[in-house]
């Protein structure tokens, strides 16, 4: 390469005119223009309009003419000012040009598969197989620029609060609980298995004992299990401990951390104090643990009405210990058709497990439509009297099991909202969920298992309750939810053998379990272990926030498929019968 560049793409104004300069980048745009040929020269930093004109060298506009989208070139020319008129102010290099004197053709690409300026000319998993050349476009570019701009403020500001930085083991003991391990075969160790860890959750306890009382890593994760858009079989969390601290110390580190990543990467400024929702109360009006409160629509109670009305579904499922409540769409009546009501009562049936969905419409004279017929007219003025109704505003209902009714309205809120435009852009509501469940009941091996993870420790005032009455102990667990997005999460940790012995038990394993999957930690609970806390953020999660998308592969740059596959290295790929054979493993097909 003769012609190194000496400025990038994106950084020539006016008062570099005269320079002589050298440019190197891709072409992300060929014009002809009565034989002068103007080509837009690209670079990660912006694009500078380059330009050959024939009355100068007529054999190198000629080749110029015949380069391509994408084609890697070098130039050297004068920066001069552009001609009247041609002065483009949508663009920082927009007032000036380059007129080309020397012009090396580095590389040159084939027929593209999607526009480079335009990534939706290509399906998702077409620009996941070309993701190198997505990772072109401007908007990734600016994916891309936000989590590293991320990763220097969340250093910075947490190694300014006295955090050391640490790295724990990728190969680590498999200790199953929650997700699936992703196992790797010891070729030493015949027959045995390291697991890539779920989370640094055991080391950094660890950390803990050994005297580091501020710890944090941004590290990387891997969990085997049920994707969703916003998951990943591997990805990134910032991890975090402190030892002599309690939940609001924790929610206070996680409130400077988060106010110091938006203020640092966007300029906004995040509330001083975040909201804090008590769990069950965000269950009981908005049917999650991770609320999005930029718009209303709580979810609201209506057994009492049930009782009074003449409506079978509603009274059985109340006899049978069951849940009627319902939300309140305002003004949209007229928009919910019969088909649009059988769309919705359909997707919630087949992905929350309800048995239907009601509703009834309220005109001028009072209900209509849907269930309204089961009301007499007095308990029809009662229900729009108490709910403050207003003609066209609709009402639905779900009568279930307690927690699929809470789980079924809270996403048909989310769904409505959407449809109806009323979440507000451009907003950022943070706020911390706390005083989870410290169990959860598992219908298939008939046991509790931890809501969070076994190592969470219970509120000190539920301590009895873990014998006598162990779904109602609260844990000393929180999250941080911002816009309906689960962006951190963390707990208070158990610190003594026997409380932790207490809560394996609890979630139904044995002492000879526990020390085979956690001896190493329950010994070293044996020497001394501080009170410690911490919570971890779900980095990709956080760059999805902060860079305004809603698909959390946009921000990670080589990322999996739903079906945790990798288009374009076609990963996970079959291995050679000698590989198998040197780890001791035989495939049965």
């Amino acid at each position: 390469m003769q012609l190194k560049r000496t400025v990038n793409c994106g950084e020539l104004t006016g008062n570099n005119v005269g320079e002589e300069v050298i440019l190197n980048g891709w072409i992300a745009k060929n014009r002809d223009h009565g034989g002068v040929i103007f080509l837009d020269l690209r670079d990660r930093y912006g694009k500078t309009q380059v330009t050959f004109n024939p009355d100068v060298d007529g054999e190198m506009a000629s080749r110029a003419k015949r380069l391509g989208m994408e084609d890697v070139i070098a130039v050297k020319g004068v920066v001069q000012t552009r001609p009247d008129g041609n002065i483009n102010t949508g663009m920082p290099t927009g007032e000036i040009e380059v007129l080309v004197s020397e012009l090396e053709i580095l590389n040159e690409a084939e027929p593209l598969p999607f526009l480079i300026s335009d990534r939706e000319t290509g399906s998702e998993e077409l620009r996941l197989e070309y993701r190198y050349l997505e990772l072109r476009t401007k908007e990734l570019q600016n994916f891309m620029q936000v989590r590293a701009r991320t990763y220097q403020a969340v250093r910075t500001l947490l190694s300014d609060e006295g955090f050391m930085e640490f790295e724990t083991p990728v190969l680590m003991k498999s200790t199953p609980e929650g997700a699936r391990d992703y196992l790797v075969p010891s070729r030493i160790h015949v027959g045995k298995f390291y697991a890539l860890p779920q989370s640094p959750q055991t080391y950094k306890q660890l950390l803990m004992i050994s005297g580091y009382d501020k710890y944090f890593q941004i590290v990387k994760c891997f969990r085997d299990e049920d994707l969703r858009a916003d998951r990943q079989p591997e990805f990134t969390q910032i991890d975090i401990e402190m030892s002599f601290v309690d939940q609001d110390d924790v929610l206070a580190l996680a409130t400077r951390l988060a106010r110091g990543v938006f203020s640092e990467v966007l300029g906004v400024k995040l509330p001083a104090v975040f909201p804090i929702l008590d769990y069950k109360e965000a269950m009981e009006t908005y049917g999650s643990d991770k609320p999005d409160t930029r718009f209303e629509m709580p979810l609201v109670e209506f057994a009492a009405y049930a009782e009074k009305a003449d409506f079978g579904v509603f009274k059985d499922v109340l006899a049978s210990g069951g849940r009627v409540k319902g939300l309140i769409l305002k003004n949209a009546a007229d928009k919910i058709s019969r088909k649009v009501s059988d769309g919705l009562t359909e997707w919630l049936k087949t992905y929350y497990g309800i048995k239907g969905l009601a509703f009834f419409k309220v005109d001028g004279n009072g209900l209509m439509g849907g269930i309204s017929k089961f009301f007499e007219e007095e308990l029809q003025q009662e229900i729009i009297n108490d709910f403050t109704l207003e003609t066209n505003d609709i009402m639905f209902f779900v009568s279930d099991s307690e927690a699929k009714t809470l789980q079924a309205l809270g996403a048909l809120r989310l769904e409505l909202a959407k449809r109806e435009s009323l979440i507000p852009e451009n907003e950022f509501r943070p706020l911390f969920v706390v005083n989870f469940p410290l169990l959860d009941w598992d219908e298939d091996s008939g046991r509790y298992i931890a809501m969070h993870h076994p190592f969470t420790s219970p509120r000190p005032e539920d301590v009895e309750l873990m014998t006598s009455d162990p779904a109602k102990v609260r844990a000393r667990a929180y999250d941080l939810v911002i816009n309906g997005y689960e962006v951190a999460g963390g707990s208070i940790r158990i610190h003594t053998r026997e409380m932790q012995n207490r809560m394996f038990e609890l979630i139904g394993m044995d002492e000879a379990e526990a020390e085979a999957r956690f001896g190493f930690l329950l010994k070293a609970f044996r020497y001394g272990a501080p009170p410690h806390g911490g919570i971890a953020f779900g980095y990709d999660r956080l760059i999805m926030l902060l860079a305004g998308t809603d698909n959390i592969r946009d921000v990670i740059a080589f990322p999996k498929t739903t079906s945790a596959a990798s288009l374009m290295d076609d990963a996970p790929s079959t291995v050679s019968e000698d590989q198998l054979k040197e780890l001791h493993i035989k495939l049965i097909k």
